[in-house]
């Protein structure tokens, strides 16, 4: 009778344990499919946030070409002015004005958009690459977080087929440093540097 106790003991501490890596492990797939959803977002902003820099940056090429341009006909027509007749003159001089006015508006337009001008535009281009920077910051931590995880929950899935317990309580540990880089993806995510 004492053997027969003595099973059903080990069998039931058995299914115990079972059941606590069985907890343990959808534990970790849960945090795991969350952090997979903010490594996701954080790659697609650090996208959204790239195009925008590129744009700003073309915008700002965009915006040097035109004031080259002007700056080089304002010129050229200012040394032609001595030469044109006197009638042809006070025009050529408001057109070299207009060409000025448009030179500086392109140098600096501040707005309620956070301005088209050049020196406006690099601000906000740098802003968006500080931005993708952070994201794909961010995103570097999920993805180590998600391999720790993903290991974590194979090493816990491990001890339940083989056997050995200390398997779960390393799957634990790992998915414990899973969790610690996960959270620095949400709070901290620029601290560590691989």
């Amino acid at each position: 009778m004492k053997a027969h106790e003595a099973s059903e003991n080990v069998s039931e501490v058995h299914e115990r344990g079972a059941k606590r890596v069985a907890l343990l492990i959808a534990t970790l797939a849960a945090l795991l499919a969350i952090i997979e959803v903010a490594g996701g977002n954080a790659e697609q902003d650090a996208q959204k946030s790239n195009v925008d820099a590129a744009n700003l940056w073309s915008f700002y090429q965009a915006k040097t070409i035109r004031q080259t341009v002007l700056r080089a006909d304002a010129d050229r027509l200012e040394l032609d002015l001595p030469a044109m007749a006197p009638e042809r003159q006070e025009a050529a001089r408001k057109l070299v004005a207009q060409w000025r006015a448009d030179i500086a508006r392109y140098e600096s337009e501040p707005g309620p958009t956070g301005g088209e001008g050049r020196r406006e535009l690099v601000t906000r281009a740098k802003a968006a690459e500080a931005l993708r920077d952070l994201s794909l910051a961010k995103d570097d931590m999920f993805d180590f977080a998600s391999a720790a995880m993903q290991l974590a929950i194979v090493l816990a899935s491990a001890s339940v087929v083989v056997g050995i317990g200390w398997l779960a309580f390393l799957g634990a540990g790992v998915g414990a440093v899973g969790a610690v880089f996960a959270i620095l993806g949400f709070v901290a995510p620029t601290l560590l540097h691989f």
